[in-house]
């Protein structure tokens, strides 16, 4: 019997393992096929479906041989765009910015409708920027000159506002606007969320109500003033007359100087609550239904909910209505001049009434210039409150 010399392994014989599964030694070694074809040339297994035999970890499956990458280094004659795989290092494979349109560009096309459209605007939007800004900027040349009636102007720098400060009757005015604007604030807000509240609850005929709260805001002033002005007389007015016959006196709300103001007040906020009420109760439309409901199965009051879920969410909105009022009622006119015209004793001397004696009445168009900036400042400083606020509530 011979002796059976012992062979040197082949490279691609499987080394037995402790676990008894063959391993494979070298590092490019693969295991025969099945059919005994020289390994990489045969099929592959049903598992990998539609993928080539030798594609390596990070080839998409489907992509035919020879594209692709291997250890993050594209085969030759790989597509450019092609997915690269681990390792890759940064931007291989990815496509330019801007893709065939070179670097994001715009395009001739694009550009001319571009073109097109501002020559359609510009017109409207340069009559926008005159008449917006323009009498803004000729007010602010008039208040650092002495105008007068005839066309003729000196120029003075900051004298007119060097005498507005120096000015009794201005502080008076202004004292007059402020104290109007501290009780036609909350009682417009306070009368249009109330009005809110109940229309949001109110199902039936809705529409029809809000519309009735909503028409004093679309009639006249003037028109609106001249009513008040009869409720508000002494002999024949209609809450004087209600009044005696429940045996009070009468009162002369537009001549004492203590009632004047609410009074006008009163009649300004039933013309100009219905606005405000709109936006309430858009507001109020707007909170989801389940918020209060969780509330309610809680336990949570009317009231509790009202000022622990409604107002919260409300609070953009309320904040919004206050400013414009302020801003509304820093520019009263119209009811002061119908009503009172300014009396008695100048206790209903606005702001804006001071403006339109200096201007249209004694002609000092310098003077009023420089009134006019200074509202155009306090009504500014509004706006940036309400930014502020409602910004951060947006954030």
């Amino acid at each position: 019997m011979s002796k059976v010399e012992p062979r040197e392994a082949s490279p691609d014989e499987p080394e037995p393992s402790k676990a008894g599964t063959p391993t494979w030694r070298g590092a490019t070694a693969r295991p025969p096929t099945p059919d005994g074809s020289p390994p990489g040339t045969g099929a592959a297994p049903a598992a990998l479906a539609g993928a080539a035999p030798e594609a390596a970890p990070g080839a998409l499956a489907g992509t035919p041989p020879g594209t692709g990458a291997v250890d993050g280094h594209p085969r030759p004659g790989a597509p450019p765009g092609a997915v690269a795989g681990p390792g890759a290092p940064p931007g291989a494979g990815a496509r330019p910015a801007g893709g065939a349109r070179g670097g994001g560009r715009r395009s001739p096309v694009r550009r001319r409708e571009a073109l097109v459209g501002l020559a359609f605007v510009a017109p409207m939007l340069l009559l926008f920027l005159v008449f917006r800004f323009g009498p803004t900027l000729g007010a602010a040349f008039l208040s650092l000159t002495d105008y007068r009636l005839s066309g003729e102007w000196t120029f003075i720098g900051a004298g007119n506002y060097t005498r507005l400060l120096q000015d009794d009757l201005f502080w008076e005015s202004l004292g007059v606007t402020a104290v109007y604007t501290a009780l036609y604030v909350p009682m417009t807000v306070l009368l249009a969320l109330g009005t809110a509240v109940l229309l949001h609850r109110t199902l039936w005929l809705r529409g029809f109500f809000r519309g009735l709260f909503f028409l004093p805001y679309v009639t006249s002033i003037v028109l609106a003033a001249v009513i008040w002005k009869w409720i508000y007389e002494v002999e024949d007015g209609l809450i004087n007359a209600a009044l005696g016959v429940l045996g009070a006196g009468p009162v002369d709300f537009l001549g004492d100087e203590s009632l004047v103001l609410p009074s006008i007040a009163a009649a300004s906020a039933w013309k100009g609550f219905g606005y405000s009420m709109l936006i309430l109760l858009a507001g109020l439309q707007s909170i989801p239904r389940e918020v209060a409901e969780a509330a309610t199965i809680d336990g949570a009051s009317a009231w509790q909910r009202f000022r622990w879920v409604t107002l919260p969410l409300l609070r953009p909105v309320l904040f919004f209505v206050l400013v414009i009022e302020a801003i509304q009622a820093f520019q009263v006119f119209d009811a002061m001049y119908v009503m009172t015209a300014g009396g008695p004793v100048r206790a209903s001397y606005s702001l804006v009434y001071f403006l339109y004696d200096s201007g249209f009445k004694f002609f000092d168009f310098g003077y009023a210039s420089a009134l006019g900036l200074v509202l155009f400042l306090i009504v500014l400083v509004f706006s940036l409150i309400q930014r502020r606020l409602i910004g951060r509530e947006e954030d």
